[in-house]
């Protein structure tokens, strides 16, 4: 199936899906500062620049869009009907990028978290703030 758009305006659409400051990202910065975390911001030195950098307990965190990393909710398990074999590739590709990213930071002594978009529903807001007030309990600041 063709794409519906041509490439001028599937140019536009394209330009409008944000890699930082997300809705999604914004809502666990606000989590994170509410439970006294202090952090650094997309830091381009580390591989995959993760999104929320505490560098004082060793700790990265990247929020990913659901359907842009391939996650296993019903969200990220679909494929678009139109020019499917793009989006396979284009979000096998994402994971194995993901992978090797996850694999240096680890390397590099680095714990690695990941909040998925679908977390961030409010219904499953309780869970997650638990979750992050425990990852902040376990990687205490470094002297």
């Amino acid at each position: 199936m063709p794409d519906v758009f041509d490439p001028q305006a599937r140019s536009a659409v394209m330009r409008r899906v944000k890699g930082r400051d997300t809705g999604p990202e914004l809502k666990v910065r606000r989590l994170l500062t509410r439970l006294g975390a202090r952090y650094r911001l997309h830091r381009a030195d580390l591989p995959g620049r993760p999104d929320i950098i505490l560098p004082g307990r060793g700790l990265v965190i990247f929020i990913h869009g659901c359907f842009w990393h391939g996650h296993d909710c019903a969200r990220g398990s679909r494929v678009p009907q139109a020019r499917r074999d793009y989006w396979t590739a284009k979000v096998a590709g994402n994971r194995a990028r993901d992978a090797r990213n996850l694999s240096a930071l680890a390397e590099a002594g680095w714990r690695v978290e990941t909040v998925w978009e679908c977390e961030l529903k409010a219904r499953d807001h309780p869970a997650l703030e638990a979750r992050l007030s425990r990852l902040l309990a376990e990687t205490a600041p470094r002297p």
